[in-house]
């Protein structure tokens, strides 16, 4: 019982130094558990809505899908499921873009019901729609709704209102994010068809490697595309997403972690060389080694298991609920639940076994003494003099800076520790700042340095090409085509975007660096990062469909450009027309404000539209780099404030003797200021890198859609640093009335 109150008394003594090891302990565990909770839950949920529906591993398309097809297919899947699927306009002044599916049963891919009556293949007069359009349309069960496609009208009730697998992410034709009134889904039975069906997609499951069924399929049937479960739209883009964030909550809790580790082992191994008079005492009056080491075990044990199981329950509470608003605006899940996995126990149990650990070699030399030497002091560590101190440039050294190197070599582990700690500080900061100045980067690159028009509008798909050009004409604008393409190149595939444009100063071309090149009518340029994931440059062959078609091109690569938000190609309509292809104007771009209604025009997205919605989606990443500031700036602060004790405490003794040789207490705190200015900019240096690397680690993991430039301004770095040596000057001006009231009698009591 005496050992638990002494524990106390020095846990209450030393209460600075133990609450900085349970803060580190709690954040670091909080961070990890909170970003990787977020991380799970969107991973467990989507992997139960995937189960639960029965998402299709693979989606065959063609013109048309024959029994005789599906027949072939089936000796090599394992379930098979068809439907139509065609783009529609839904009875709304908006005219929004619906998809149609219809089916032939609803076991692949399933209608997920949220309100309303169950999927029923035998109700040809109902319709199953997408809730998020649903919402934004203010439609409820029950409501009538008219759809119209391929010059067929139809009007069906609203049987259900829900989600579906394959539109998790929907992106949409006019912005980035996704804008639920003027798109949506919905299900209907093959029966609700006017006429006879021709089904065009085939949902298919499988027991097999992807390729290994592609290469089945390209030996057994004729289609136009085929797209594995990994590459399709919805699903790709939300595992890039999930990848970003498991990314950047595998990363930055290390820094705490390791940081904990520090500061306990610094802490514990003063505490015990200022207590060898005591544990000789304990020694001579009875006490075994081995209580005496699990005593002093027990003082990190009992603050580290506080802290993690705390960081364990408020992680999970507290983070997940600041993304997960962000990401409802671009993807549709029925739940949105935080995740839990085996490793944030795991984590959490390591933190406290590490902490024993650490204890245990900060106590365990002292054991091996005997009581009489326990009692005495330790002797203090020799310094013995090196290469600096016997070239004449040590002379010329003022006394400041000679006795901080000498002290620095003497405590060679506590500098070690409070460069090790800045480093942490200053690569949160500069990885935090390198991701907000890479996003502002690639905003500045797509809407300044490339796009250059007004307004764009978007074509209706059955427009007469006699009327688009009337609209170009009328609105001074140039037409473009964008178009998804499969693209094959050293076994490889990928879907990307086809850009094809007449020479137009409303959309410029750039490199990778973000200078502006000047492509010819002849050219065919790649996009550099779908040039590195192929394994592709300049003169080599690629080959290329347009999704839908079944026309395959070969070509050779002319050049290759950098483009941060659409990965593909981009060619002139004569070269398109070359590879005997048809120039087909899907949007018109002008430098003019439109106003007008045409008929020819499904919708208007202005530049300022596109910037806004950028900045919405970039709200996830923004909220990250808040979070990645606020722990950096509260790192710096516990561990330069608790070295600041440390290295007080350690040289008290020297401070005391300074001032009765009469230093003044200005001279003093100059002395410590400098110490800690001179490592902080150690770690400031090596910070750096530290915090480039770890910024570049996360922006790699955003998946192959956008094409990241790691980016970091002269100004950012400078502004970490402030905020870091800010810190540390504002911790070493909390030492001055320490320094003023210092009681020198019992300093320097010990040389006795």
């Amino acid at each position: 019982m005496s050992l638990s109150k002494k524990m106390l008394r020095d846990i209450n003594v030393n209460k600075t130094q133990f609450i900085s090891i349970f803060l580190m302990a709690l954040l670091g565990v909080f961070a990890f558990c909170g970003v990787c909770s977020e991380y799970y839950g969107l991973e467990q949920t989507t992997q139960d809505f995937y189960g639960e529906t029965n998402l299709a591993d693979g989606w065959v398309y063609n013109a048309t899908i024959t029994d005789e097809a599906v027949d072939e297919i089936n000796n090599f899947s394992t379930d098979s499921e068809k439907q139509l699927v065609v783009k529609s306009v839904a009875d709304f002044s908006n005219d929004p873009e619906i998809t149609l599916h219809f089916l032939d049963d609803n076991k692949i891919s399933k209608f997920y019901r949220t309100e309303g009556e169950d999927f029923n293949l035998s109700d040809d007069s109902g319709v199953w729609l997408d809730k998020r359009f649903a919402d934004a349309q203010n439609l409820t069960v029950g409501d009538n709704i008219s759809f119209e496609f391929n010059g067929i009208e139809i009007e069906k009730e609203i049987r259900g209102i829900g989600y579906s697998p394959e539109y998790v992410y929907e992106a949409s034709p006019t912005s980035i994010i996704p804008d639920f009134k003027d798109m949506g889904f919905a299900y209907l039975s093959y029966d609700a068809f006017p006429s006879d069906i021709q089904y065009n997609a085939l949902l298919v499951k499988f027991n097999q490697e992807p390729d290994d069924f592609k290469e089945s399929l390209d030996d057994s049937v004729e289609y136009l595309s085929f797209t594995k479960q990994k590459d399709h739209v919805s699903v790709a883009q939300f595992n890039e997403e999930m990848a970003q964030h498991k990314m950047i909550g595998n990363v930055f809790p290390i820094v705490f972690i390791l940081v904990t580790f520090l500061t306990l082992l610094t802490t514990m191994t003063r505490i015990i060389a200022h207590q060898r008079t005591q544990i000789g005492v304990l020694k001579a009056v009875g006490y075994k080694d081995r209580t005496i080491i699990l005593h002093f075990m027990s003082y990190g044990f009992w603050l580290v298991l506080a802290g993690s199981v705390l960081g364990l329950i408020l992680g999970p509470m507290i983070i997940p609920d600041l993304f997960y608003p962000t990401m409802t605006s671009r993807y549709s899940l029925p739940q949105w639940n935080p995740g839990f996995d085996i490793s944030f126990v795991i984590v959490a149990a390591a933190m406290v076994l590490s902490s024993l650990l650490v204890s245990y070699l900060s106590a365990k030399n002292i054991s091996k003494e005997n009581p009489a030497n326990t009692m005495r002091p330790k002797a203090p560590n020799i310094s013995t003099s090196g290469i600096l101190e016997n070239s004449r440039f040590w002379n010329k050294l003022n006394f400041n800076l000679r006795w901080n190197y000498r002290d620095a070599k003497r405590n060679k582990f506590r500098a070690l520790m409070a460069i090790v700690g800045v480093m942490g500080c200053v690569a949160l900061l500069v990885s935090a700042f390198g991701m907000n100045d890479s996003m502002e980067h690639l905003e500045s690159w797509e809407y300044d340095d490339i796009d250059h028009f007004e307004s764009k509008l978007i074509i209706n798909s059955g427009a007469l090409a006699s009327d688009v050009d009337d609209v170009a004409e009328d609105v001074n604008g140039s037409t473009i085509m964008e178009q998804a393409i499969e693209i094959k190149a050293n076994g490889k595939e990928d879907t990307v975007m086809l850009l094809s444009l007449n020479e137009t100063d409303l959309i410029s071309q750039t490199d990778s660096d973000g200078n502006s090149i000047k492509l010819s009518s002849s050219d065919i340029s790649l996009s550099k990062k779908i040039a590195e994931s192929l394994g592709v440059g300049v003169g080599d062959t690629i080959k290329w469909h347009i999704v839908g078609s079944d026309d395959w091109v070969e070509c050779k690569i002319s050049a290759i450009h950098g483009e941060p938000l659409s990965q593909g190609i981009i060619l002139s309509p004569e070269k398109l027309e070359d590879l005997g292809l048809n120039f087909t104007p899907t949007s018109i771009i002008t430098s003019e404000e439109v106003n007008d209604d045409y008929d020819s025009i499904k919708s208007v997205s202005t530049l300022d539209e596109m910037r806004n919605a950028w900045d919405e989606m970039s709200e996830s990443v923004m909220m990250m780099v808040s979070i990645l500031i606020f722990f950096a700036v509260l790192l710096a602060i516990v561990v330069l404030y608790n070295l600041g004790i440390l290295s007080f405490t350690e040289i008290e003794r020297e401070i005391a003797t300074l001032k009765v040789l009469g230093f003044k207490t200005r001279d003093l705190r100059k002395l410590l200021l400098t110490q800690n200015l001179v490592f902080t900019s150690i770690g400031f240096i090596l910070g750096i890198p530290l915090g480039f690397y770890l910024m570049t680690l996360m922006m790699n993991a955003a998946g192959e859609s956008i094409y990241y430039v790691p980016s970091l301004t002269l100004g950012n770095i400078l502004l970490s640093g402030l905020i870091t040596f800010i810190v540390s000057i504002v911790v070493n001006l909390l030492f001055s009335s320490k320094i003023k009231n210092l009681n020198m009698v019992e300093a320097l009591k010990d040389v006795e």
